[in-house]
């Protein structure tokens, strides 16, 4: 089978398209020919050399959409032909944080595409436990672009950052993959939305989202700006994956009581702070990360109804994929890319 592969880490142009053998599904797996799979800054920080027990040579991609193609021994409950979207959390189901109904907090939690081979490629080989049947009325390109993003936010915002309605929240990071999602989620909350992305163009398709302010973060100070659009109180809660370039800015923009949810570190590993705010202030500090099987589902059927939209920024052939990791390095890139073999 074709698949997109890296054998060092490095740069985009480790990433090349080959001729690898197609993997065998063994007990409770099945082997999923893939329709789409998205392009996720995962795959970028795992080719760069994120340390973790990557198999080499890697193939990347957590968000796989196709039809089962073969099932393993032991499979039941899904035919070959079902069309299906994959949760891409793989835990043990023995830890304590799986007996607690929390698989992101699991001793071993490992995600497909990073700890395995992925769905840049033909095909992948998944636990049948992970699929999700897909509506036809979805497509796969759209599938693809939803699961790892929606999931992300959906837990970021809602179960780990207890959202209410009437609530002031901001987005960072707004025209990425999680942002968009991120966006839309808060909305569909009942909360009001200010959200920071760059550029003009960004800022008018975030805004057509549903946020009610948005600023660009290269033109203003966004934490000023946003005191000063709040009457001088802060918001509720913040979701922001950038860690280090935001830190400041995002407790001072912080009403009383506020709540920063966390889910990446994009900028760097260490953050400084004034302590003194967080304290004074009665700031939470939350960290999140993925989700377990019922966010996965709650939010991924909100988008089977269409009241969620994954936003794809362009299609591409999986020949293309280094081409995919160099566009969404340069951060140009407005919702997610989805790669079709």
């Amino acid at each position: 089978m074709r698949a997109a592969v890296f054998s060092d880490h490095g740069g985009p142009e480790v990433v090349r398209v080959a001729e690898v053998e197609t993997p065998e599904p063994g007990p409770g797996e099945v082997r999923v020919a893939v329709r789409a799979c998205s392009v996720n800054h995962l795959d970028l920080w795992i080719r760069r050399g994120l340390p973790v027990e990557a198999p080499m040579p890697h193939i990347g991609g957590a968000d796989i959409a196709g039809v089962v193609a073969v099932r393993g021994p032991g499979v039941e409950g899904v035919s070959v032909g079902t069309r299906v979207v994959v949760d891409p959390s793989l835990t043990c189901g023995r830890c304590e944080g799986c007996r607690r109904g929390e698989p992101g907090l699991c001793s071993e939690y490992r995600i497909i595409g990073e700890h395995t081979q992925g769905g840049f490629a033909e095909y992948a080989v998944v636990p049948a436990a992970n699929l999700l049947p897909l509506p036809d009325s979805v497509s796969f390109e759209d599938a693809a672009a939803a699961a790892l993003v929606f999931l992300t936010a959906w837990r970021g915002l809602v179960s780990r950052g207890a959202i209410r309605a009437g609530e002031d929240v901001l987005i960072t990071g707004a025209s990425g993959g999680v942002g968009t999602a991120a966006v839309q989620i808060a909305r569909l909350a009942g909360a009001r939305v200010f959200a920071v992305t760059s550029g003009e163009e960004k800022v008018r398709r975030v805004r057509e989202l549903g946020a009610e302010v948005v600023y660009d973060r290269l033109v203003v100070d966004y934490s000023r700006e946003l005191w000063r659009d709040t009457g001088k109180r802060g918001v509720d809660l913040i979701l922001d994956s950038t860690g280090p370039a935001t830190w400041e800015a995002n407790i001072r923009a912080l009403a009383r009581g506020g709540r920063l949810v966390v889910y990446g570190a994009t900028t760097g590993a260490d953050a400084t702070m004034n302590v003194r705010l967080l304290f004074w202030k009665q700031i939470s500090i939350i960290g999140t990360s993925m989700s377990n099987r019922g966010e996965f589902e709650t939010v991924m059927r909100l988008v089977f109804a269409g009241k969620l939209r994954p936003i794809i920024d362009r299609v591409l052939p999986l020949a293309a994929a280094r081409e995919a990791h160099e566009l969404l390095e340069s951060g140009g890139v407005f919702g997610k890319l989805v790669l079709v073999p």
